[in-house]
């Protein structure tokens, strides 16, 4: 049976944008048409009574000040307090992925995973010897994600953390 060979996009001289990888849990706010708002997790649309690490219930009561995120999907990083490292955080945090927003696009219960550098040497340096920025004084941080501006759908996670090397 023929297969022929895939077509090779042309090279676009691209440039990439790094932001920190934060250790938690995946979320997602989606926002359907008729205002509805859900919560999901990696693999699954989550509730209150059915829940991530409370992102659903988080995602509820803040469901009026999410909808200005339109509607779509919206994912994220769920982290903090009693989630992965927990870093130094008191509380539970959500970080949109979308660090393209402005900040007058970003809902005030959310933050943004904080881009860090253009180069992978200096993003990985710069982690390495100011520890993480999502998370000022923790000093340990997972590592980094290079997303391409050209493709925003392309990513790329290194992990520079010892403590990660063996996960995915």
């Amino acid at each position: 049976m023929f297969k022929g060979f895939p077509k090779i996009p042309r090279y676009a001289n691209e440039s990439y944008t790094i932001t920190e990888k934060i250790d938690g849990t995946n979320g997602c706010v989606v926002i359907l048409e008729d205002g509805e708002v859900l919560a999901q997790s990696r693999g699954r649309i989550i509730t209150p009574s059915d829940d991530n690490m409370g992102f659903a219930k988080w995602v509820e009561a803040n469901q009026q000040e999410l909808k200005m995120l339109g509607v779509g999907y919206h994912y994220g990083e769920w982290w903090g307090k009693g989630i992965q490292r927990r870093y130094f955080e008191n509380d539970k945090v959500f970080s949109l992925f979308a660090w393209w927003l402005t900040p007058e696009e970003i809902p005030s219960c959310c933050r943004v995973v904080p881009v860090i550098a253009q180069t992978i040497e200096d993003a990985t340096h710069r982690l390495q010897t100011e520890g993480s920025i999502a998370s000022p004084g923790f000093n340990d941080p997972e590592g980094f994600i290079v997303t391409s501006n050209l493709h925003r759908q392309i990513l790329y996670k290194v992990v520079i953390s010892e403590a990660n090397k063996d996960r995915k």
